[in-house]
């Protein structure tokens, strides 16, 4: 048998965290969806009873997260991005996450009796670690307003540059033309991530105000479709740099 190349890709994408925890975030969110829609109350329960041992196994793969975090927090700050609004909007999603990411744990252990701490407490340190998520998500919706200024200059500049060509000798137009088509697949290819950046965001940002409230009428139906929506754009992505 000869090696397949979709196969090896497979393996290197569910060996990676993100890969597996994608996956993982897909099954738990459509399980929930179909728990919450069943016609038949038992097999409702018996898809609850997949999808939330899955969000457990989620939140201690994020355990480790703290590392490449770290990781994340001294490359953006040792590389800032040229854009100055950007790189300090980065600085602010960092701080977010360091206050959600131990918060959640936290919750965690409590919730599981790992740790013991009065209910009250328990519930306010998972109400807070969502709300520190959500402004990393309204955090995020910023920087993608900024990126999104961006690419519209860049575009402008690519349409300047080429009125331009048109007007240079043949010679110059091959060269110019060719270094053209690069920028502008280069710009398509950022757009398609901003796209699917915007998507995965949007899908997001109405379950951190969901979990951020102590009472909620967000229906549990609609969180496993925001969450199953999320996941399926994150797949692609993830998929695609395996």
């Amino acid at each position: 048998m000869r090696p397949n190349a979709t196969l090896d890709k497979l393996v290197r994408f569910l060996s990676s965290v993100r890969g597996t925890d994608k996956v993982l975030m897909f099954v738990q969110y459509f399980t929930k969806f179909l728990a919450k829609t069943a016609r038949n109350p038992v097999t409702g329960q018996k898809f609850a009873n997949l999808s939330s041992p899955i969000s457990d196994t989620r939140i201690l793969l994020r355990y480790y997260g703290l590392i490449p975090m770290l990781q994340w927090s001294l490359y953006s700050e040792s590389h800032p991005h040229p854009n100055a609004k950007i790189a300090l909007l980065t600085r602010f999603q960092n701080i977010a996450n360091y206050c959600y990411y131990p918060l959640e744990h936290i919750y965690w252990l409590a919730a599981h009796k790992v740790i013991s701490l009065k209910d009250a407490t328990v519930a306010k340190i998972g109400v807070w670690s969502c709300r520190f998520w959500a402004a990393y998500v309204v955090l995020y919706f910023l920087q993608l307003w900024e990126e999104r200024k961006d690419m519209l200059l860049k575009k402008r500049r690519i349409l300047s540059r080429r009125a331009e060509l048109l007007s240079g000798d043949k010679g110059e137009r091959a060269e110019f033309a060719k270094e053209l088509e690069a920028e502008e697949r280069q710009l398509r290819e950022e757009n398609s991530s901003w796209t699917k950046n915007v998507i995965v965001n949007a899908a997001y940002f109405p379950l951190t105000v969901h979990w951020s409230l102590y009472t909620s009428t967000f229906p549990e139906w609609a969180v496993g479709v925001c969450g199953t929506v999320a996941a399926v754009v994150q797949i692609n992505q993830a998929w695609k740099s395996a």
